[in-house]
């Protein structure tokens, strides 16, 4: 084993460990304490409060924080390495906005009092309704332009963001709050199949992503250079385009708009372990679960026993560590040129 492949294989073994540890602090910390000691003597206990608590509450929204988490940082990792522009996030596409129109809708036009899966249907299909047109929109003669998607789509988050504003000034203070509640994010889902589901899909991404880790090496050198290299340049950006594009649809229906993981989380991993995607993918995956998990921890203890929304969290602590980073990296650029 040569010396960069076990300094990447320690890198993955200590983010492994540390979304163990994050999971058990999730399990134990809340308005109910729960010692690691007396967690699986819990579980063995069908009748008590506890068992409840943590089978019904902190497992399921701890396993959504590591999907989500997870998910949203791949895709930020995978689109800042096609874009070759650190400012891209997966709701730079206009995905969110087009998630949050579709949730406005349901919730104006009253269709999540029929059944609760109504909303994160509604996300998901606004979602996919804006991955089709953002595509639609980029290709012209048979050819996908990425600057031009990226603009497409900056114009498709503002449009969407009028539309939802449009809804709820026509509509009740009750579905106005509920709007609110919903874009600052929350990992309170109670559907169990729809956590799996979300659980099942991000780890498929991750893993179909590998399949691309060669030709994401090449891109960050540019397209006419990845196909100098051999890289179906146009092929590649097209599939991982989806790939991130349904797997944000499906965090955003969920779970809501949490910012700054996407953005921040490939930063810090990259500064980290560097840009080769070998690494830098299973790396964003696991920093992003755990970033998730403890921002959660936070939101539900901060002010307990009331409940702070995640989005709060993720963007006060992911802005700040964000200027941070520019701030130091500016100083490096500097230090450099003299």
């Amino acid at each position: 084993m040569d010396k960069k492949t076990l300094s990447w294989s320690m890198h993955v073994l200590l983010l492994l460990v540390a979304v163990f540890f994050a999971f058990l602090l999730s399990l134990s910390v809340g308005e109910v304490s729960i010692p690691f000691r007396d967690m699986f003597s819990v579980l063995s206990d069908k009748d008590s409060m506890e068992y409840g608590v943590l089978s019904y509450i902190r497992i399921p929204r701890t396993l959504l924080g590591f999907a989500v988490g997870g998910g949203l940082s791949l895709s930020g990792a995978i689109l800042q390495g096609i874009y070759r522009n650190p400012l891209v996030e997966p709701y730079t596409l206009g995905i969110s906005g087009g998630a949050s129109l579709g949730i406005t809708f349901a919730i104006v036009a009253g269709l999540h009092l029929a059944n609760a899966l109504f909303l994160p249907l509604a996300g998901f299909i606004g979602a996919l309704a804006t991955i089709f047109l953002v595509y639609a929109l980029s290709t012209r003669r048979g050819m996908l332009e990425i600057n031009r998607m990226l603009l497409i789509g900056v114009m498709i988050s503002f449009i969407s963001s009028s539309l939802m504003m449009f809804l709820m000034s026509v509509t009740s203070a009750e579905n106005i709050h509920g709007i609110v509640f919903w874009t600052m994010g929350s990992l309170n889902e109670s559907n169990n199949a729809m956590i799996g589901l979300v659980v099942i899909l991000s780890v498929a991404c991750l893993l179909v992503s590998y399949i691309f880790v060669m030709p994401l090496n090449a891109l960050r050198l540019g397209e006419e250079n990845a196909r100098h290299l051999g890289v179906d340049s146009g092929t590649t950006i097209r599939i991982l385009f989806i790939l991130t594009s349904l797997l944000t649809g499906a965090c955003i229906s969920v779970a809501g708009i949490i910012g700054f993981v996407g953005l921040v989380i490939p930063h810090i991993v990259q500064l980290w372990v560097g840009s080769d995607y070998r690494i830098k993918l299973i790396a964003s995956f696991l920093s992003g679960s755990v970033f998730l998990i403890l921002c959660d921890v936070a939101a539900r203890t901060i002010i307990a026993p009331n409940e702070l929304p995640i989005g709060v969290i993720t963007g006060i602590i992911g802005g700040i560590v964000f200027i941070v980073l520019l701030s130091r990296s500016e100083k490096h650029s500097k230090f450099v040129q003299r």
